[in-house]
């Protein structure tokens, strides 16, 4: 059973109350807002384990909760938004989210996004080569501690960044598709998904790419390359 605690922030009643139900369905706990205060209120006083918030709330943009709530907590959000531009996606994750979901989305991607939000680090085979630190270039991943240094500072990545680095890493010098990416992070290949990787890869090279670690194969996918150290 999953017994996780989620808040359910979006300002259309009938939203709140589809996902709240099915969220129940699935044996997760529930708790809803219906504007940007109550959900940074509920956050502080339920510390839930996953945070589903809508952009267009009618209060407070979904990126200043987001901020506010990144300013104490590193709960992982879920944006679920009818906006679809990249611009948008990118505001949100540089805000602080973790991932982001286009409305309208089918129940079983919402439950798959919330799934790898419960794997907020990759399962140890991702390291691979029986090595606990990844060292390419002026990157290195400690997987035993989760952390990701680039020029030997320690940078951010949200959940799903890392899991997407760990997966290139993992297949250096290999060229993976869209399709096998989006299984290994999601479980499924959505159109969605493929065009929400496109972001995510986006965000990842302006944190850790100084040294081009990613290449991108248009139209097939992306490879990691190898970089002689400093």
């Amino acid at each position: 059973m999953a017994n996780e605690l989620v808040l359910v922030a979006d300002g259309d009643r009938r939203i709140r109350n589809l996902i709240n139900i099915t969220l129940k369905t699935h044996d997760y706990k529930c708790i809803t807002a219906d504007n940007g205060e109550s959900a940074i209120l509920l956050t502080s006083s339920n510390n839930p384990d996953v945070v589903l918030l809508d952009l267009g709330l009618p209060d407070l943009d979904g990126t200043e909760v987001i901020r506010t709530i990144r300013s104490w907590s590193d709960v992982p959000i879920i944006v679920i938004s009818a906006r679809h531009e990249d611009h948008d996606k990118v505001m949100a994750l540089d805000a602080g989210a973790d991932d982001y979901l286009t409305k309208p989305f089918s129940i079983e991607e919402l439950l798959a996004r919330i799934r790898v939000m419960k794997r907020r680090f990759v399962h140890p085979e991702v390291a691979g080569e029986n090595s606990s630190v990844f060292q390419d270039g002026n990157l290195k991943i400690d997987y035993a501690s989760g952390c990701v240094y680039s020029n030997n500072e320690e940078i951010h990545l949200t959940p799903i960044e890392y899991k997407l680095l760990c997966i290139m890493a993992k297949n250096i010098g290999r060229v993976l598709t869209h399709t096998y990416i989006t299984k290994e992070i999601w479980g499924s290949s959505w159109e969605s998904n493929i065009m929400t990787l496109r972001v995510f890869v986006a965000s990842l090279r302006k944190k850790i790419d100084s040294s081009h670690h990613i290449q991108t194969h248009t139209g097939v996918g992306y490879r990691m390359v190898r970089i002689e150290s400093d």
